[in-house]
């Protein structure tokens, strides 16, 4: 129903691998051959190893193929309070409070930033590791925490928290410093008393007190309050051995596909692949768009595409559904703005949307259909239940993969739950998009839909498709 041509986009695959590759390590001796800049304030420390398994700098983690900087990555990790900023392969910026523990040769970190010709940004396995100091004075730095609420203490703090601190007049500033200078995600306080750990089976947010009275008297000595700003599962790497299962993560555009390899990327700490190659999501961290779909490094290939062949290449798929309403509009946002930004009024109201509705709205029905069809062993996950009930159906996801995850690691996953592609709030717009034609068009779509499903043993559709 959407024609892609297979040719040029095996091109454009092969132009990017090749870009690539053909990418020169900068020849140096060590810090004095790199360029130096008025930019650079942050004071180098040395190549450092980045092999172990050790989680260091890993405060944050972020990606910019093209325009990475050591300035842009100082900047960055000294505007989240880090102490040191380390960069690697010329693209990726790490944050942390903790050098890592084994030290290289200077000219093994040799290659160059891609966005600064003649500066050096790591090397393979290696980090150009900065001190940070303070890029801009009285630049107000984001320390990032989450306020999560009123909890219950456990019954042994000490046992629970491996971090501490008594201090008279305690702030919330206090405590989440000293817990990030220790590089725990979870600070929390009591009366006078700071602990710093991590979300577990004896804390593990869920249990949170109800009750104005409760919330009013949050410094007794039976309750904490607690931030939050969970770090533990963002370390991900490609898979050591490839997979003997070719698994697909297949939905129609808008279906929250990327929002679903997210969960999976960070439950497992595998990367997801991708039958296209998308610059902003790898940009964002997703390092499995570059690496060829075929490769069985991942583990699972996103895809969009409904037709026999391509879905009989695969032995099995997670097929994400999602209400075609807002799947509709959510691609429709994202054709016209991007995957962060949203359509504009005047764009709602052209020709563009009712001949978008048309041939999409088919297209919906189809993709499902056909992997109905053509797919030799499905889960079938509907977008609205991942939102309801995150956690156990993450944890079928991952077990449909076969891949053992710890209860700490969906914790994690729970309070990172949302990424680096929500929309910020939901629009509103003044006036319905979908005309009454639109919607009986949609909804004879969403009937058949619902049938096919039942057919093959599914869950039918939720009732909430079809607007009332």
């Amino acid at each position: 129903l959407m024609s892609r041509n297979s040719e040029l986009r095996q091109l454009r695959r092969r132009w990017f691998h090749r870009f690539i590759s053909d990418q020169e390590p900068v020849q140096t001796v060590g810090f004095k051959a790199m360029k130096h800049g008025p930019e650079h304030k942050g004071t180098y420390v040395g190549c450092f190893s980045d092999e172990s398994r050790e989680r260091t700098l890993k405060g944050a983690v972020f990606y910019d193929l093209r325009k990475m900087t050591v300035a842009h990555c100082q900047e960055a990790c000294a505007e989240r309070a880090y102490t040191y900023a380390g960069l690697a392969y010329g693209a990726e910026c790490y944050c942390g409070n903790k050098l890592p523990a084994t030290a290289s040769k200077p000219e093994e970190c040799n290659s160059e930033c891609k966005g600064e010709k003649g500066s050096v940004c790591g090397g393979m396995n290696r980090l150009s590791v900065y001190r940070v100091e303070e890029l801009r004075p009285g630049a107000r730095r984001r320390r990032n925490v989450i306020y999560r609420g009123c909890f219950r203490a456990p019954e042994n703090l000490t046992d629970t928290f491996p971090a501490s601190l008594i201090q008279p007049n305690l702030t919330v500033e206090m405590c989440s410093e000293f817990c990030s200078k220790k590089e725990f995600p979870l600070a929390v306080i009591r009366g006078r008393e700071c602990y710093c750990g991590y979300p577990t089976g004896r804390f593990s947010l869920h249990d949170g007190a109800d009750g104005l009275e409760l919330l009013k008297s949050h410094n007794a000595n039976n309750e904490i309050s607690s931030v939050l700003a969970d770090t533990r599962c963002t370390d991900r790497k490609f898979l050591t051995t490839k997979s003997k299962v070719f698994v697909a993560l297949s939905s129609f555009p808008g279906a929250g596909n990327t929002w679903a390899r997210h969960l999976i990327e960070h439950a497992t700490g595998y990367y997801t692949g991708s039958y296209y190659f998308d610059g902003a999501l790898y940009n964002k961290g997703f390092k499995g768009e570059k690496d060829h779909w075929r490769s069985r490094r991942t583990i699972c290939v996103k895809t969009h595409e409904s037709g026999k062949t391509e879905i009989e290449m695969f032995d099995s798929a997670i097929l994400l559904i999602r209400n075609p309403y807002k799947s509709l509009v959510a691609e429709f946002n994202r054709k016209y703005a991007g995957h962060l930004g949203y359509a504009t009024d005047r764009t709602w109201k052209s020709k563009e949307w009712p001949d978008f509705v048309t041939s999409y709205a088919s297209w919906w029905a189809s993709h499902v259909l056909d992997w109905l069809k053509y797919g030799k062993r499905l889960l079938v996950v509907h977008y609205e239940d991942l939102k309801q009930s995150l956690i156990p159906k993450l944890r079928e996801m991952v077990e449909f993969l076969n891949v053992t995850v710890t209860e700490d690691r969906l914790l994690c996953v729970e309070n990172n739950r949302d990424g680096n592609f929500k929309r910020s709030g939901a629009k509103q717009k003044d006036f319905e998009p979908f005309t009454q034609e639109m919607k009986d068009l949609i909804n004879r779509y969403i009937l058949t839909v619902d049938e096919a499903l039942r057919g093959r043993n599914f869950s039918g559709l939720p009732r909430e498709y079809v607007p009332r």
